[in-house]
């Protein structure tokens, strides 16, 4: 009976102290948890619109470590992690007791250190909590630390965190970082022999690195690739192809693409770890090259900027802000794209798109390149040379000066200004300054974003957008009007589309205009298909001049480069609308045969105080009634000219909506057969023309 009590007074004292030590560590698992909520900081990750890594920033310490996660790295690895590192990992709670018991036997018998005892959970608990000392206490403390991670996390969050935290050596850290610096791609997808060695390398980082210690690394990694045998994660044929392939012999840099943008999206969210951009990688890439090769050729201090924007979504797919953005010669780290400069010669097409939407001038009228004097303002063309007559065609394609500013005198620089902040844009003026004629000529500060966003809304003629910023998808569509009617906006890309290439330059079915501003500062060339939109920059930082340089001998092959060498399939530029037909000079009504013009510069009648006279359609016209491509009846456009605002247009004597200040309209015919259309102005002026309708 005594010794019955003895035994169970024993048994009492051990179930007190068993659960007075559950107590004791449970007391101190919760106040004394591991340091989860201090997590390590991680790199700063600035994406593409695919998720791709464009750039990367180092934390505070000066390290690349890069958020990774068990779905971000190639399956083979985790597989010979496991199998080299921690094979019963699924199965113990933090500390694996065969493995301890075996390190601790071997210890004892050969008075040194044969093999590990560390799991994965222990050696991630030394990642996130790192000491210095390597002691029995530090290996205490690991234990503890690895049982409280199984308590709190997945056995895959454990993997995430070693993923993201082991060394590499140098100031790499995480898979992700490694594998970019050493292979050059990311971990997704990686060879036996590249996943072998990364595995390998976090045992001795700084001794096993393939660019220095070559017969280590090709030791450990034949190591891991024995293990992996041995545990049949890979087979007999792909260890021996891995162990013969070749090591990487130097690091990498990790991505630094679009590094103006990045800087700009880390300064618009700094406590974010992840941007989002619209750009895409690709094309940056492609783009990066052609503006780092296409500076070397420039002088030193010149440099040069591109941007591309989706005409059809506003999003900015590649941008450039510099030639090299580590060159200090050429202050690379200025964001050109975003610089207020003078446009020179670039702004025409929208002059010329205004004076087509009013029913001043068709391709084929005839317009003077004369000297002129508009009350002191006496431009003069870029080559000092005056052609004489040339059709409105030839002036823009020639951009001619006069030409321009005598349109931009008849349609009126406040409307052009008014028509530019339509799609989002407002020059830069000179102070105490209203719009004058000079800004036909460059008279007017502009940045290539903004120059990208006006040849946008000639490139999409449907829906108008404004781009984005390029670092959140903040492109979007607007319920305004477009920039031109789709006519206007049509026979401008008609007449630009035709301008020859560079000499050298390969035809890329685009429309582009270049421009050169006064005192060959800034060299301009933009360009557009039916989707795309690409803008070019060439000058200095400081805009000082650069004798020699124009838009069309320097910017414009840079153009037609880009635009090869981007990657992107071309899309043709869209068909032209209903009555957006080129017309022959004999098929001209009489007014619009010649933009008349005084010795002034002035027009010769004002147009308001001209009867209004249809210039189309034409007398006796026959029109198609067309379809669009789902199928939808498309309405017949009809201009006008002179008269005074505001107009009516009628039907068959029948108005067809309230009076306008446009000289345009739409119709939409009811019906087949003839019909009689006609516009009255304000004072009570009108003009009809019989047309027939058929389908």
């Amino acid at each position: 009976m005594g010794r019955a009590r003895r035994i169970g007074a024993s048994l009492g004292v051990a179930a007190i102290t068993a659960t007075a030590s559950l107590f004791a560590l449970d007391w101190a698992d919760r106040n004394y948890p591991p340091p989860l909520e201090d997590a390590r900081e991680i790199s700063t990750e600035i994406l593409d619109r695919d998720g791709q890594l464009l750039r990367a920033f180092a934390t505070k310490e000066g390290l690349w470590r890069l958020a990774t996660t068990v779905d971000d790295v190639d399956p083979s690895l985790l597989k010979m992690l496991v199998a080299y590192e921690d094979r019963r990992y699924e199965s113990h709670s933090g500390v694996d007791l065969l493995a301890l018991g075996r390190a601790a036997w071997q210890l004892a018998a050969n008075g040194r250190i044969v093999s590990g005892a560390s799991t994965l959970s222990m050696q991630v608990a030394r990642l996130i909590e790192p000491r210095r000392e390597r002691s029995l206490t530090a290996k205490l403390s690991q234990i503890a630390r690895a049982i409280q991670l199984e308590r709190r996390l997945s056995k895959t969050e454990i993997l995430n965190l070693y993923l993201t935290h082991a060394p590499y050596g140098g100031n790499l850290e995480g898979v992700r970082a490694a594998s970019l610096a050493w292979f050059g791609k990311e971990p997704k997808r990686l060879s036996t022999a590249e996943a072998a060695l990364l595995v390998a390398l976090p045992q001795l980082p700084e001794k096993r690195r393939p660019d220095r210690y070559r017969d280590n690394a090709l030791e450990a990694r034949k190591r891991v690739l024995e293990r992996a045998r041995e545990a049949d994660v890979v087979d007999e044929t792909e260890v021996e192809l891995a162990l013969n392939a070749s090591l990487p012999t130097m690091r990498r840099q990790l991505p630094a693409l679009a590094p103006h943008l990045a800087e700009a999206a880390r300064r618009k969210a700094p406590a974010e770890q992840l941007h989002q951009t619209t750009i895409l990688r690709p094309v940056q890439e492609k783009l990066e090259k052609a503006a780092l090769e296409a500076g070397r050729k420039l002088d030193p201090k010149v440099s040069l900027a591109l941007l591309m924007a989706d005409a059809t979504t506003g999003e900015i797919v590649a941008e450039v802000g510099a030639a090299d953005y580590f060159d200090a010669s050429r202050s690379g780290w200025i964001d050109m794209t975003r610089a207020q400069r003078s446009p020179g010669s670039a702004l025409k097409p929208f002059i010329y798109g205004l004076a087509f939407e009013q029913g001043l001038v068709a391709q084929e009228t005839i317009i003077e390149d004369r000297p002129a004097d508009f009350f002191g303002y006496r431009p003069k063309n870029f080559d000092m040379q005056y052609q004489g007559d040339v059709s409105i065609r030839q002036a823009l394609q020639l951009s001619l000066n006069v030409p321009a500013v005598r349109l931009l005198d008849a349609v009126g620089p406040s409307r052009l200004m008014v028509r530019l902040r339509r799609a989002g844009v407002k020059l830069k003026l000179p102070p105490n300054e209203a719009p004058g004629l000079a800004i036909a000529l460059g008279g007017a500060g502009i940045t290539l974003k903004d120059l990208v966003q006006l040849y946008a809304g000639l490139a999409n003629r449907q829906q108008p957008v404004r781009l984005g910023d390029g670092i959140r998808d903040l492109a979007e569509q607007i319920d305004e009007e477009p920039l031109f009617e789709p006519s206007a906006a049509f026979t401008v890309a008609d007449v630009l589309g035709d301008v020859l290439p560079p000499t050298g330059s390969p035809p890329a079915g685009i429309a582009y205009k270049t421009g050169t501003s006064y005192g060959y500062r800034d060299a301009w060339s933009v360009g557009y298909d039916g989707r795309y939109v690409l803008g070019v920059w060439i000058g200095r930082p400081d805009n000082a001049a650069v004798p020699g340089i124009s838009g069309y001998q320097t910017a414009a092959p840079i153009l037609f480069e880009a635009f090869a060498k981007s990657g992107l399939a071309g899309t043709p530029l869209p068909r032209a609308p209903t009555g957006a037909n080129r017309m022959a000079a004999s098929d001209l009504p009489q007014s619009l045969r010649r933009f008349s013009v005084n010795t002034n510069g002035l027009i010769a009648i004002s147009a308001r105080e001209r009867p209004p006279q249809i210039v189309y359609p034409l007398e006796g016209s026959v029109l198609e009634r067309g379809k669009g491509p789902d199928g939808e009846a498309l309405p017949v456009v009809m201009k006008m000219q002179a008269g005074r605002a505001p107009f009516r247009w009628l039907v068959d004597g029948k108005p067809m909506r309230d009076s306008t200040r446009r000289r345009t309209g739409e119709w939409h015919p009811e019906g087949i057969g003839q019909s009689t259309l006609t516009v009255i102005d304000a004072e009570g002026r009108a003009a009809s023309v019989n047309v027939f309708v058929r389908n």
